[in-house]
């Protein structure tokens, strides 16, 4: 039962890793769930779009890919982030790529938690959580 840290093809962005993992934990826990094993794993626009056509048929880059492994209220999963689609994003909407890095990294696990972005009203309580959760970082 763990928050772990990867990458792939790009090198692993600069954060405090313990940090982060203290503050998804508490995410998780005031969702009243309790924390599996989840993996952060870091990768290049051209390995997340591969990915993005083999597992999901959708040829178009995305930012995140999550795989949900959770087990009732346990929350665990694999969570696949372009780090080239997350620096564009941040650049995009005047944001600091910390920033943004770590709204994906909560988006990611609020899926796992039950959370959607398909219809505007699920994208809207998904940007509030997002937004509630950032407020939690030390």
């Amino acid at each position: 039962m763990s928050i772990f840290f990867f990458n792939e093809d790009v090198p692993l962005p600069v954060f405090s890793k313990s940090k982060i993992s203290k503050w998804i934990t508490r995410c998780i826990i005031d969702e009243n769930h309790q924390v599996g094993t989840i993996n952060f794993i870091f990768v290049s626009d051209n390995y997340l779009l591969e990915m993005n056509r083999q597992y999901l048929n959708h040829d178009y880059f995305t930012d995140v890919i999550s795989f949900d492994y959770c087990e009732g209220k346990t929350v665990s999963g694999d969570v696949f982030m372009s780090v080239d689609r997350i620096r564009e994003n941040a650049s995009d909407l005047e944001l600091n790529f910390t920033d943004e890095l770590f709204r994906v990294m909560i988006h990611g696990v609020l899926h796992f938690m039950g959370y959607h972005d398909k219809t505007d009203e699920e994208k809207k309580q998904m940007r509030a959580k997002e937004d509630e959760a950032l407020k939690k970082i030390e």
